[in-house]
């Protein structure tokens, strides 16, 4: 599954890009070559990132319907187990 971008989201990587390269490479690079760098990270590290983060999610989600039952049971013909005092309260 290819990684969509909108174009502002884009704008916002290609800026955050050149800003790294400068500050940390000591590098002025401009828009084509941040854009680049962009398509690249997308293409070869996105679907691992993305992979990884399906997975937690699905670790997670499992973990969730596993309680489910914990979470959500409710005991069954307990009406005539209570006294009639708790009855008649409810």
């Amino acid at each position: 599954m290819a990684i969509e971008l909108s174009q502002e989201v884009r704008k916002q990587l290609r800026a955050s890009i050149k800003r790294y390269a400068l500050e940390n490479l000591e590098q002025d690079i401009g828009d084509l070559k941040a854009d680049m760098l962009l398509e690249y990270f997308l293409k070869e590290i996105g679907p691992t990132v993305y992979n990884q983060a399906i997975s937690d999610a699905q670790t997670y989600l499992a973990g969730r319907v596993a309680d489910l039952e914990g979470v959500c049971f409710e005991k069954e013909f307990t009406y005539w187990v209570l006294p009639a005092v708790t009855r008649k309260a409810r």
